[in-house]
Protein backbone atom coordinates (compact mmCIF):
# COMPACT_ATOMS: atom_id res chain seq x y z
CA UNK A 1 0.00 0.00 0.00
CA UNK A 2 1.34 3.44 -0.97
CA UNK A 3 1.54 6.16 1.39
CA UNK A 4 -1.11 8.22 -0.69
CA UNK A 5 -3.41 4.96 -0.37
CA UNK A 6 -3.04 5.01 3.42
CA UNK A 7 -3.39 8.75 3.68
CA UNK A 8 -6.78 8.39 1.43
CA UNK A 9 -8.16 5.76 3.26
CA UNK A 10 -7.51 7.17 6.64
CA UNK A 11 -9.41 10.62 5.43
CA UNK A 12 -12.24 8.23 4.60
CA UNK A 13 -12.40 6.68 8.59
CA UNK A 14 -11.87 10.10 9.80
CA UNK A 15 -14.18 12.22 7.38
CA UNK A 16 -14.84 15.38 8.82
CA UNK A 17 -14.32 14.26 12.61
CA UNK A 18 -15.73 11.92 14.98
CA UNK A 19 -15.02 10.10 18.54
CA UNK A 20 -11.16 10.26 18.24
CA UNK A 21 -10.31 14.31 19.21
CA UNK A 22 -6.80 13.46 19.51
CA UNK A 23 -3.98 14.07 16.85
CA UNK A 24 -1.70 11.47 16.19
CA UNK A 25 1.50 10.83 13.60
CA UNK A 26 2.07 7.65 11.67
CA UNK A 27 6.46 7.64 11.08
CA UNK A 28 7.55 5.28 7.90
CA UNK A 29 10.69 6.60 8.06
CA UNK A 30 11.80 6.90 4.87
CA UNK A 31 8.36 6.11 3.14
CA UNK A 32 6.85 9.60 4.79
CA UNK A 33 4.47 10.09 7.47
CA UNK A 34 0.16 10.72 8.00
CA UNK A 35 -0.89 12.85 9.99
CA UNK A 36 -4.14 13.01 11.92
CA UNK A 37 -5.78 15.89 13.19
CA UNK A 38 -8.92 15.26 15.02
CA UNK A 39 -8.76 18.13 17.33
CA UNK A 40 -10.16 20.57 15.06
CA UNK A 41 -13.15 20.70 12.99
CA UNK A 42 -12.93 19.19 9.96
CA UNK A 43 -10.19 16.62 11.36
CA UNK A 44 -7.16 17.12 9.31
CA UNK A 45 -5.54 14.41 7.67
CA UNK A 46 -2.31 15.14 5.51
CA UNK A 47 1.55 14.43 5.34
CA UNK A 48 3.25 17.47 7.28
CA UNK A 49 5.67 17.07 9.93
CA UNK A 50 3.40 19.09 12.49
CA UNK A 51 3.22 18.33 16.32
CA UNK A 52 0.89 15.70 17.41
CA UNK A 53 -0.57 14.01 20.78
CA UNK A 54 1.34 11.05 19.97
CA UNK A 55 3.92 9.79 17.19
CA UNK A 56 3.92 6.01 16.03
CA UNK A 57 6.79 4.51 13.96
CA UNK A 58 6.33 1.67 12.28
CA UNK A 59 7.26 0.28 8.86
CA UNK A 60 4.83 0.43 6.38
CA UNK A 61 4.51 -2.89 5.58
CA UNK A 62 3.60 -4.14 9.39
CA UNK A 63 1.04 -0.61 9.30
CA UNK A 64 -0.61 -2.49 6.62
CA UNK A 65 -0.32 -5.67 8.12
CA UNK A 66 -1.93 -4.00 11.57
CA UNK A 67 -4.46 -2.41 9.92
CA UNK A 68 -5.61 -5.58 8.07
CA UNK A 69 -5.63 -7.47 10.76
CA UNK A 70 -2.96 -10.07 9.90
CA UNK A 71 -1.04 -8.32 12.62
CA UNK A 72 -2.04 -7.97 16.45
CA UNK A 73 -1.19 -4.34 17.12
CA UNK A 74 0.03 -5.33 20.43
CA UNK A 75 2.23 -8.08 19.77
CA UNK A 76 4.06 -5.77 17.17
CA UNK A 77 4.63 -3.24 19.68
CA UNK A 78 6.05 -6.26 22.46
CA UNK A 79 8.29 -7.36 19.20
CA UNK A 80 9.61 -3.82 18.60
CA UNK A 81 8.00 -3.57 15.48
CA UNK A 82 5.84 -0.62 16.62
CA UNK A 83 6.89 2.04 18.96
CA UNK A 84 4.81 5.17 20.31
CA UNK A 85 6.24 8.45 21.74
CA UNK A 86 4.16 10.84 23.36
CA UNK A 87 0.58 10.13 25.11
CA UNK A 88 0.35 6.78 25.14
CA UNK A 89 -3.23 6.75 25.85
CA UNK A 90 -3.71 8.23 22.12
CA UNK A 91 -2.23 5.02 21.32
CA UNK A 92 -4.71 2.62 22.21
CA UNK A 93 -7.61 4.76 21.04
CA UNK A 94 -6.54 4.11 17.53
CA UNK A 95 -8.47 1.32 16.72
CA UNK A 96 -11.48 3.24 16.43
CA UNK A 97 -9.36 4.28 13.32
CA UNK A 98 -8.06 1.23 11.95
CA UNK A 99 -11.04 -0.65 12.18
Amino acid sequence: MSLDAITDQMKTRIGAGGNFKKSVKFDFGSDGLVRIDDTVSPAIVDNEAAPTDCTVKVSMADFTEIASGKQNAQMAFMMGKLKVEGDMSVALQLGSILG
